[in-house]
């Protein structure tokens, strides 16, 4: 072994400060016509009507909420398996969120779940397009239609996603989309807000920007605050955007590499199951498998980081007030199961190999398929 093989990295190179010498030269630091080709370059992408780039995809949901009214007194329910800001971001807005369960093969938000949660203080669902695939937005709009809910979507891992042809973030009244370090391209941070109905736009312009629609003036007819983007987040989001073509194809190859390479140990290890109206971007590659904690720990001794899946809300310390009631084993068996394997664009194919080679014998099962290797 020769390196240290990291779970997940950015691609970024000498492209990244090509576009930030823009900035430079331009001496304009704070939101102009860098970030506005960033917002335009994200509208191509997703087909949204507006994007709106704020400073992060927490601040972005918590912006979501406030456009919406939902504040003291309301719910909004969010998926028990997802990184802790989804549940966080119904807390800044002064509302209670309820955690529903996941669907036990895609691991996103159960509607069925949903349905039983609804009450009269439940004012929205906030479904999570997890690792990289879509939730059922088919029948989680029909839910949230049925019961005049309104769909806030984190697609914080879901930029280039598709679901039946529609990328996902732009099914509700919002979405949003992460550009932090880890994400499939990044800013370094940031985030945008997806919607189709200028009004909202407005709405969360204004709560980004001290409560005003323009730059430079010092009345302010509403009350706003300071969740601005930069220029060079925006640089660097121009030069990931025109990268992403080559991520998308280069993390579908690592994906079904690991998947054909482990198919002979699919009793130990399975990957997630996809459903076949997404079209994802693998964000991770992950994986459910049998004695998770001593792969790990293999692994990590071979040189090889991995990662465990999101630890569930209801388990969380900082939610350990927040009981429903509500048996969560979906969740939790997905957590002591679920894996994340190296997926980042720089992956090599012998790294993947070996890594893949490392498993079996953790599993201590033979593995010709790559013949004998160095790495």
């Amino acid at each position: 072994m020769k390196d240290f093989i990291p779970q997940i990295e950015p691609w970024i190179d000498e492209s990244e400060l090509l576009q930030l010498r823009r900035v430079i030269e331009s001496t304009y630091v704070t939101e102009n016509k860098l970030t506005e080709e960033f917002e335009s370059l994200i509208r191509d992408l997703t087909g949204a009507k507006y994007a709106v780039s704020l400073m992060n995809g927490t601040v972005a949901l918590f912006c979501c909420l406030k456009a919406l009214g939902i504040g003291s007194g309301d719910e909004v329910i969010v998926p028990n398996l997802t990184f802790i800001a989804t549940a966080n971001a119904v807390l800044m807005a002064g509302a209670k969120p309820i955690f529903c369960e996941v669907k036990e093969d895609t691991l996103c938000m159960d509607y069925e779940s949903v349905k039983t949660l609804i009450n009269k203080n439940t004012k929205a669902i906030m479904p999570v397009h997890l690792y990289g695939q879509s939730a059922d937005m088919e029948e989680l709009t029909k839910v949230a239609r049925d019961n005049g809910l309104k769909i806030v979507e984190d697609s914080a891992q879901g930029v280039g996603v598709m679901f039946g042809g529609k990328h996902v973030g732009t099914f509700g009244e919002f979405g949003i989309l992460s550009f932090y370090g880890n994400k499939t391209i990044t800013c370094g941070e940031g985030g945008v807000v997806l919607t189709n109905n200028k009004h909202l736009k407005d709405t969360i312009y204004r709560l980004k920007n001290h409560g005003r629609l323009t730059k430079g003036t010092f009345r302010h007819s509403h009350i706003g605050f300071n969740f601005s983007f930069t220029e060079m987040q925006a640089a660097i989001g121009i030069s990931q955007m025109h990268k992403l073509p080559k991520i998308i194809e280069k993390k579908k190859n690592i994906h079904d590499f690991y998947c054909e390479g482990l198919k002979p140990l699919c009793r130990e290890i399975e990957p997630i199951y996809l459903d076949h109206r997404t079209t994802p971007v693998w964000w991770f590659t992950s994986f459910l498998c049998d004695k998770k904690e001593g792969l790990k720990k293999f692994l990590f001794n071979k040189g090889i980081q991995t990662r465990d899946f999101f630890y569930p809300l209801h388990l969380q310390p900082c939610y350990k007030n927040f009981n429903y009631n509500i048996s969560y084993q979906v969740s939790e068996d997905s957590y002591k199961r679920g894996i994340s394997l190296p997926s980042s664009y720089h992956l090599t194919l012998e790294q993947q190999k070996y890594i893949i080679s490392c498993i079996y014998e953790f599993y201590g099962v033979e593995n010709d398929t790559f013949g004998k290797r160095h790495y």
